[in-house]
């Protein structure tokens, strides 16, 4: 399987740890869903991804930092997700994610951010509820 589209699903709940295990799956794409915990650790097995979009949900937590070892990653965003603490590193293919990746989430810090990280960084945000604009991008025809 070379790619996974689950976007604009309505899918509530976690992100099974499973999807961890397609270690040959070049593109996943979770976003405008209605998700929420935190992203798997086991992300980082996914050693031939090249996109992974979880954007326009509601997950939770800290970006796991083991993902900056995912080295064909082109594509990346958690924007627009309740998602806080320190961004990864910008080394490796995280080096060249912008604030893009990552806007709508006020809690998050570090570069490519222009918040820098403080203890106030790290409390827990209230969880924020999907937008009506993320069911119109998916579900509204032209």
């Amino acid at each position: 399987m070379s790619g996974l589209d689950l976007s604009c699903n309505k899918l509530t709940g976690g992100i099974p740890v499973e999807l961890g295990q397609l270690s040959s799956i070049r593109s996943l794409n979770l976003s405008y869903n209605q998700l929420t915990g935190l992203i798997p650790e086991t992300f980082s097995s996914l050693a031939s991804i090249e996109s992974l979009d979880l954007s326009h949900n509601s997950l939770s937590g800290e970006i796991p930092s083991t993902l900056i070892d995912l080295n064909f990653m082109g594509t990346f965003s958690v924007a627009y997700n309740n998602l806080s603490g320190r961004v990864p590193d910008m080394k490796y293919q995280f080096g060249t994610f912008e604030k893009s990746s990552y806007v709508g989430n006020p809690f998050l810090c570090g570069p490519p951010l222009e918040n820098g990280c403080t203890t106030a960084n790290k409390s827990n945000p209230k969880p924020k509820k999907p937008s009506k604009d993320s069911e119109r991008k998916c579900f509204d025809t032209p």
